[in-house]
Formats: C-alpha cells, sequence, structure tokens
C-alpha cells in the first residue's frame, strides 16, 4: 500500500521527496507568536526530520513550553473502515495499550514510549491535517501544532527545528544555546546544501528507487558524501566548524539510523557507519548529548522502517541488530579540546 505515502514519491524509478506544505513561523509580530503553552509537537520517534526537532527542543530546554505527542512505530491504515482507503501512516497510542500488528497484518508491536494526543484527541496523524483544512496529499511528522487556532504552524523540519533555536529564548531553559550562530551560517548553510540531497534524502532515494540506475546514482552520492565527512571530521569536532550546530543534528539523525536500518532495508551496504574511525566516534559524541541521546529511541527507529512498508518487508521481520557501539565512550573532546559539547 503505497497510497499518499513516501512511497508513491517515484518518478522514473527515482525517489523525489515532496515539499512540506505548511510553512508559517512564529515570530515576535506575528500571527504565531512565541507564547508559553500555546504550541505542540507531533512526532514519530522513528523519523529522522521529526527527531531532529525534538532533539532541538530537549536541548533548548523547552520541555515546559511545548508539548509532545509521540506516534506508534509502525503505520496503520488510518480509514480501516473504508474499504476503498488504502492510506497507511503515522496512529497515536498510549503505552499501555495492546501491541499493534503492521497494515498488512504481520508481527506484533508494543506501544512502548508511545505519547496519545492530549490536545486534539487524534487517533491518526492524518485528523491533524484534516482537522486545518487539508484533503489528500501528504500526512507527515513534525507537525507543530497551534492551540489557540486549532490548526498547523509548520510541517517543515528544518524551519521548526530554527524556530525552537532562537524565536522561544525568552522561555527556553538554555537560551545560551545557539545552533545557527552568525559566525557559522554560511558553512552551516554549505554543509547543509550537500548534506540534505547526498546523505539525510540519499538513503531513501536509494531505498526507494525501483530502477537500478537511480538507485546506482543515489548509492555513489551517498558514500562520496560520507566519505566526504570522514575527511572533515578527522580535521575539525563537529562538522560545520568548531561548535555544534543544527548541521550535526541534521547529519546524526542518518547516521544514527545507518547500520541498523539503512544498510539492510535501503540497500546502503558500501561499508557501516562503525567502520569508519572519525564518523563513528562523532556519532558517539553526539549521542551522549543529553538532548541527543533522549530523542534516540532504536525501537521505534527499528520497528518503524521494518513494519511499515510491506512492499519492502512483507513478514515485519525486523532484524536484530548488534551490540550499541553508539553509546561506547567517545575521544572526541581528547582529539580537539578546545570545544565540548556540552558547554555551547
Amino acid at each position: 500500500m503505497v497510497a499518499n505515502s513516501a512511497l508513491a514519491d517515484v518518478k522514473d524509478g527515482a525517489f523525489q521527496r515532496q515539499q512540506a506544505g505548511w510553512r508559517d513561523q512564529i515570530t515576535p509580530d506575528g500571527r504565531f507568536q512565541p507564547e508559553a503553552g500555546r504550541y505542540h509537537l507531533y512526532v514519530s520517534l522513528a523519523c529522522p526530520w521529526a527527531n531532529r526537532c525534538l532533539a532541538v527542543l530537549y536541548m533548548k530546554g523547552l520541555e515546559d513550553v511545548i508539548g509532545v505527542s509521540v506516534t506508534h512505530p509502525t503505520w496503520q491504515r488510518t480509514r480501516p473502515n473504508d474499504v476503498a482507503d488504502e492510506h497507511c501512516g503515522w496512529v497515536f497510542a498510549s503505552p499501555s495499550d495492546p501491541p499493534l500488528a503492521s497494515s498488512s497484518g504481520q508481527g506484533s508491536f508494543p506501544c512502548d514510549a508511545c505519547v496519545p494526543d492530549t490536545v486534539n484527541g487524534a487517533k491518526t496523524v492524518r485528523e491533524l491535517y484534516e482537522k486545518a483544512g487539508q484533503q489528500g496529499g501528504r500526512y507527515t511528522v513534525p507537525v507543530l501544532w497551534d492551540k489557540k487556532e486549532g490548526t498547523i504552524v509548520n510541517n517543515e523540519s528544518s524551519e521548526i527545528l530554527r524556530m525552537f533555536n532562537a524565536s522561544f529564548n525568552h522561555l527556553a531553559k538554555h537560551p545560551q544555546l545557539d545552533l545557527y550562530p552568525e559566525p557559522l551560517r554560511a558553512e552551516i548553510d554549505a554543509v547543509n546544501e550537500w548534506v540534505y540531497p547526498c546523505i539525510n534524502n540519499g538513503v531513501y532515494r536509494c531505498g526507494f528507487a525501483t530502477k537500478q540506475a537511480a538507485y546506482e546514482e543515489a548509492f555513489r552520492e551517498l558514500f562520496s558524501a560520507l566519505d566526504r565527512c570522514e575527511g572533515i571530521l578527522a580535521k575539525q569536532r563537529y562538522i560545520a566548524g568548531p561548535r555544534i550546530t543544527e548541521a550535526d543534528i541534521r547529519l546524526y539523525m542518518t547516521l544514527i539510523r545507518f547500520d541498523e536500518v539503512y544498510v539492510v532495508y535501503f540497500k546502503t551496504n558500501r561499508d557501516f557507519i562503525r567502520n569508519y574511525p572519525n564518523l563513528s566516534n562523532y556519532v558517539r559524541e553526539l549521542y551522549q548529548v543529553p538532548g541527543i541521546g533522549r530523542s534516540t529511541n532504536m525501537y521505534h527507529i527499528k520497528t518503524h522502517y521494518f513494519t511499515s512498508h510491506p512492499t519492502l518487508n512483507h513478514y515485519a521481520i525486523v532484524p536484530v541488530g548488534g551490540p550499541h557501539w553508539w553509546a561506547e565512550p567517545h575521544d572526541r573532546d581528547a582529539k580537539f579540546p578546545a570545544t565540548s559539547a556540552s558547554s555551547v
């Protein structure tokens, strides 16, 4: 079942991700102003795009300012009583709810770490979009919701990330943390320009390709970019310079999923991240940054990918995987002692 999902975004055998459609901003003098308790973030712990927003929310200390709901990792039929409606997508659950099977009836997957929608009482993310007036299209996470107007503010993760970084500083526990600092903005933007198409989206271009040529092109670009990252991280502590920035969070969210999911599921099998000396050490450091590690849930990550696309994995078998190498100690601080992740 691919209706209204990312699997439908394939043209001439190549995956082409659609742009997010809700792009309003939170500003002091605009329609949506930064206020405590006004906004709610809907995420999946499996989704790298949503996870980047959640990580920044935690890093800035916005847990008491912006509420969070977390979907079940396994996509479900969002109109199960309508035989003609084949859409499968994100659904909400409580940790105490019975386990869910895949949309094709395979497996049994617990609701651990799920957080129900306490704002709108929605059972699916699709309901949120329809409540906001959208009919059809993609029903994606993250969703930044305005409780005051009862609508979606934004569903573009890169923009939500920056709003969390700067728009709520007067309410944040850690306002001094700036993940998009003025001196590094040009470098951050430049890094994002190649990391997004080649790595963040590159793994999807490999995994969802339906023609060999499209897959191989994405594969080459992906590993060329990973090799480039390895070289950069041999010379500096973070991907855009001497301090942690949004570019690191964006890159990390793909790297942490790579060995456990993408190598197998998306056929990105030239190498493992754990085999890159600098990239693996870098992932370990970022995982051990409290807000980033807190947003990382490998159960949700693996369960989502391996159970939500019956055309790719009909029986929803989830690979066991190896040791959690990303939780081992790192020595990036010894190699680059000038700046630490916890002090910026």
